[in-house]
């Protein structure tokens, strides 16, 4: 611990900041932001690196996923963990991370992380909810048309030599229905898409949303099914969303209808699919996710979906291109930034959401207190008590389960205080971690 506040004054937007007569703030960080490591997994954005890089973190990064053991190695000492899809932080894994601040999940998902572990050790797990949504809505929209005029089939036909110029069972979008299951970020751009290319849109989803355009909610997943011509699926994975299209389910979709996911890989029964496929109930169907996914690029995919009819496989690419890529990038390592330096955890997968306006560049005097501990009664008692002989500017505290946060802004005048706050806080029996910011 160093015994001198290192103050590095930077513009700040209106806001970032609710003092609006001091335009600089502080740039709060770690005692020492260079001993911060990070471990960047499965080619994570160059812009996250560069973003990291520059917060003057030593960045350790790797195009693929590890394996299991080796992972455990590398996260015995690393503060932060960026990932996609393919890494599991299981409890198992994350028991090993003794440093570890805040996991940054750069991609939509988080069901590849242990997020109650998670907390309870006081890692605080990151994500990109909305920064791919276009991508994977372009990508629907695609399928939509390939599967309408059978263009998968045609194409596989021409590379093995086969000319087969048919129009039967071949049809226009314009004016079929789109029904979309989950009407969140990615399923209204959707439905504006759908509707500019003359489609129809109804919608189903448990939350009560605004409609967009002219698109149409129903009361239930059986009026989706039951009327619309293409049915998209996009839903988190839950356990009320496991196997959510089931036989039952795709027997009440239309005769000669479409079936499109591009959210979750247990959404969808596959040997159901692929029967409703093979048996002409269905006229095809596009995926882009499954149950079990490879864990490196290769051959070795299996899936009863293989060769069915006007059928579109995809290796999990809803989001892969270089633009969404980038957003979430640039999303997820901001969020793992502010949080290591300066506390910040709104849009936390597994914690409370809490912040606190930025201190101005004029005061040197204050220390930011940052606490995770077990939600129980008369912790913030023991905090404050300690707190009592200091000025605090401000602070803020909640609570997500079993895990409570803490936050506040410290006056103090000798800086060898700064570690009898620490050491008293750190005493106490509920403490997970508790760090000081200046």
């Amino acid at each position: 611990m160093v015994d001198t506040l290192n103050v590095e004054p930077v513009p700040v937007s209106r806001r970032d900041s609710f003092n609006l007569r001091d335009t600089r703030t502080r740039n709060l960080k770690p005692f020492n932001s260079g001993d911060i490591k990070i471990l960047l997994l499965e080619n994570v954005s160059a812009k996250a690196v560069d973003i990291l890089k520059k917060a003057g973190y030593q960045v350790e990064f790797h195009a693929k996923a590890l394996d299991k053991e080796t992972l455990i190695e590398k996260i015995k000492d690393v503060h932060a963990v960026g990932i996609r899809s393919k890494t599991r932080l299981t409890e198992e894994v994350l028991s090993h991370a003794n440093k570890l601040l805040t996991i940054g999940c750069f991609c939509i998902g988080t069901n590849q992380v242990d997020l109650e572990y998670a907390a309870s050790r006081g890692i605080c797990v990151f994500n990109s909810p909305f920064s791919n949504s276009r991508s994977v809505a372009e990508l629907v929209i695609a399928e939509i048309i390939l599967l309408a005029r059978q263009l998968g089939d045609r194409s596989r036909e021409m590379h093995d030599g086969v000319w087969n110029k048919v129009s039967k069972r071949c049809y226009e979008i314009r004016g079929k229905t789109l029904g979309i299951i989950g009407y969140g970020h990615i399923g209204t751009q959707l439905g504006v898409l759908a509707e500019s290319l003359g489609m129809h849109v109804i919608w189903y989803d448990i939350l009560p949303v605004m409609p967009i355009g002219m698109s149409k909610a129903v009361d239930t997943l059986e009026e989706v099914l039951a009327e619309a011509d293409f049915v998209s699926c996009h839903v988190p994975e839950t356990p009320e969303t496991k196997n959510m299209i089931g036989a039952r389910e795709l027997a009440l979709m239309k005769q000669g209808s479409y079936l499109i996911n591009a959210s979750r890989g247990t959404v969808v029964d596959i040997d159901a699919l692929a029967e409703a496929l093979n048996s002409g109930h269905l006229a095809g169907a596009a995926v882009d996710v499954y149950p079990s996914e490879p864990l490196a690029n290769g051959p070795g995919f299996e899936s009863a979906l293989r060769n069915c009819p006007n059928t579109l496989l995809t290796p999990h690419i809803g989001g892969s291109t270089e633009e969404a890529q980038r957003m979430i990038g640039i999303e997820v390592a901001t969020a793992i930034v502010k949080y290591i330096n300066s506390g910040a955890s709104v849009n936390a997968v597994n914690f409370a959401e809490c912040d606190l306006r930025a201190i101005p560049s004029t005061d040197l005097t204050t220390v930011r207190i940052v606490n995770v501990h077990q939600n129980v009664p008369g912790v913030l008692r023991q905090i404050n008590n300690i707190l009592a002989d200091y000025n605090v500017n401000k602070q803020i505290s909640d609570s997500k389960g079993d895990v409570a946060y803490f936050m506040a802004d410290v006056t103090v005048n000798d800086p060898k205080e700064i570690s009898t706050i620490y050491e008293h806080i750190i005493a106490i029996n509920e403490n997970i971690i508790t760090r000081v910011l200046f």
